[in-house]
């Protein structure tokens, strides 16, 4: 079965980059290497493309926006999947506690990327990093009224918050880096003290939290620093850059531990043929040139030290990052996840 380069949609809600479908037998070449990846074609073709024209190996990519994990367990040692690429350190653990990733040993990988956004055997690694921030109303929060994520659980803010579920993996993995800082006790009230501050009920995605404080319906909202990003630059939806505009970029605890960081990052599978192309394409995506690119077209931060960051990006100004462990933080998400449960944070 051949395909063009272009994108093609197939019966499982796939998309699929290469020359050649995954599921021909080429995809054992020595001079190919198999992704699955729920980050969308147009932010990983150009850096396909480069790794091909740098190491002349092609990649035969599959677009998984959902049931990555399940396919891989479905396929089992017959899978042709070399490597995963993902948002959020959730999904990478995940895998990882499924046994679908395996760890690898590279030194470029480990001069790369900082031991707290990589697992501490090699079983996945963070490609870029996103900070968890508050967006607050440039008219209605004055200049420190919110500077930590504890501040939005205090009761000053009563009425005034706006976020998405407290189930989604984005906020599970701030719950459990709440958790891992200050402990279980601590991290329940904080989420109870969030949900009696809460303008509504949790609802929406992370942009949806901005557009309502845009409303007036809240006046500050919690949310992933690339949003901000593509709303300032939507030409699609230029409503979008009237919300931008309506809040100021707030980067939390920077008086203590730093925010909030996730990434979205890669691991090599458990029964991947091509085991070693898939570590050089993580190397690949490490290194100067693509981290570069990568980070741009998302509007995301490298993890390399050093490389340049997207104008828009250096605009929202330098902050201090939580530096404890993904790792740490991801095996809090069970209990963090009960937590939301707990206090009823979505009802």
């Amino acid at each position: 079965m051949k395909f063009t380069s272009t994108v093609v949609r197939g019966f499982l809600g796939t998309a699929i980059i290469g020359v050649a479908a995954i599921a021909s037998t080429a995809a054992y070449a020595a001079g190919e290497v198999n992704l699955y990846s729920s980050r969308q074609p147009f932010l990983m073709k150009p850096l396909l493309d480069a790794f091909t024209r740098e190491s002349g190996i092609k990649v035969n990519m599959v677009y998984l926006k959902k049931g990555m994990l399940e396919r891989l367990k479905s396929e089992g040692r017959n899978s042709l999947a070399d490597l995963i690429l993902v948002s959020d350190i959730g999904n990478l653990h995940n895998h990882d506690k499924a046994g679908l990733l395996q760890g690898i040993s590279s030194a470029k990988l480990s001069a790369n990327i900082p031991s707290h956004l990589r697992h501490p055997e090699g079983n996945w690694f963070g490609l870029t990093t996103r900070a968890r921030i508050i967006y607050a109303s440039r008219k209605r929060v004055k200049p420190g009224e919110v500077t930590s994520y504890e501040d939005l659980a205090k009761p000053h803010m009563k009425g005034r918050v706006c976020i998405r579920s407290g189930k989604h993996v984005y906020n599970v993995s701030l719950l459990a880096s709440i958790i891992v800082a200050k402990g279980e006790v601590a991290a329940r009230e904080w989420a109870a003290g969030l949900k009696a501050n809460l303008a509504r009920k949790p609802q929406g995605n992370d942009r949806a939290q901005v557009k309502a404080v845009y409303e007036g319906e809240c006046d500050v909202a919690v949310g992933n620093t690339y949003y901000m990003g593509k709303m300032v630059t939507n030409q699609k939806k230029p409503v979008q850059k009237k919300w931008a505009a309506s809040v100021n970029v707030i980067f939390p605890n920077q008086g203590d531990r730093g925010a909030h960081v996730n990434v979205s990052g890669a691991g090599v599978t458990a029964h991947a043929k091509n085991k070693a192309n898939a570590v050089k394409l993580i190397e690949f995506l490490s290194d100067d040139a693509a981290q570069k690119i990568y980070a741009e077209k998302n509007f995301e931060y490298p993890v390399k030290a050093g490389v340049a960051i997207h104008p828009i990006v250096a605009s929202w100004g330098t902050f201090k990052a939580d530096k404890e462990s993904l790792a740490k933080i991801a095996n809090q998400r069970t209990l963090a996840s009960r937590l939301v449960d707990q206090v009823a944070f979505n009802k």
